[in-house]
């Protein structure tokens, strides 16, 4: 838990995007600190459909939306602009909106890809976006929908959870068919575990924060050493894992990965918040779920 104090009031939550990864972890943390939970899922709601979306955020009047719902798909976000701009930007833009006409303040969920990468430390909440990618693009247009005055915009980076798709199961499931297992050397980042920053986005809705916040599980690391860190939780042979170049990917991927993502805490050690546990420990405990 990331605050001194727990609230005791009773928070009227819409979470979007409430069947990903991202956001079914966030509706199980809002439904266990015993707040009211309106789970949108993209089945129920296409954050594209204005009309739609100013209905339904009217007709549940949260006290806050936890915008979790985007077109995450980096390669395909690439091929598609429009679809991309009108998901992660236009999209946004309604859901703030809506929102406003219910006087709801919204946090936002947006990513290390608003960053070009080039940075030789980590990345700071104040540091200049530049995204390099269509994906990045689209979620730094969705950061600019937001009142900073109001409104969280909160950057996390690498997601992994138990819900949805993620590296680790990839790493995993390649691990199960695979002798020798090659991933990248040169793309560092710091893991963000979906059960681990859910809690913390409940608090801030709790606690009305505001602003720019980076919020990532302790510890960096690049994708090669990630893929190791996966094989030794899970009990296999580590040395399986061969580090390899991005530039000698094949096929290359069509959008361009900052090679810096890691993402500095620095507001959460500024407000005395407590940061997120080291990165191994919840990855141990998902792949010993997974496992199980």
């Amino acid at each position: 838990m990331v605050g001194a104090v727990e609230s005791e009031k009773v928070v009227k939550i819409f979470v979007t995007g409430a069947s990903g990864q991202l956001g079914t972890d966030v509706v199980l943390a809002a439904e266990r600190a015993d707040h009211e939970v309106f789970a949108a899922s993209h089945a129920d709601l296409d954050v594209t459909d204005r009309a739609k979306v100013f209905a339904t955020i009217a007709a549940s009047k949260p006290d806050c939306v936890i915008h979790a719902a985007a077109w995450t798909a980096v390669d395909a976000c690439e091929s598609d602009e429009t679809k991309a701009m009108a998901i992660n930007g236009r999209g946004t833009e309604n859901i703030v909106g809506a929102a406003r006409e219910v006087g709801a303040r919204v946090i936002y969920i947006s990513t290390d890809y608003v960053f070009d990468g080039t940075k030789k430390t980590p990345y700071v909440e104040t540091d200049r976006p530049n995204p390099q990618s269509v994906y990045g693009a689209s979620k730094h247009a969705g950061e600019r929908q937001l009142d900073p005055g109001q409104d969280a915009v909160v950057r996390i980076s690498w997601v992994c959870g138990e819900h949805g798709a993620n590296m680790v199961k990839t790493i995993l499931r390649l691990a199960a068919t695979s002798p020798e297992l090659k991933f990248v050397d040169d793309q560092i980042g710091s893991p963000t575990f979906t059960g681990d920053v859910a809690p913390v986005l409940v608090e801030f809705a709790e606690q009305s924060r505001s602003g720019i916040w980076h919020v990532t599980n302790q510890g960096v690391t690049s994708w090669f050493g990630f893929a190791q860190d996966v094989l030794r939780a899970a009990n296999l042979d580590a040395s399986r894992v061969s580090p390899i170049a991005t530039s000698d990917l094949r096929p290359e991927r069509p959008a361009k990965r900052p090679a810096n993502s890691v993402l500095d805490n620095s507001r959460l050690r500024q407000a005395n918040l407590a940061l997120l546990d080291d990165y191994h420990t919840p990855l141990q405990r998902l792949v010993d779920r997974l496992a199980g």
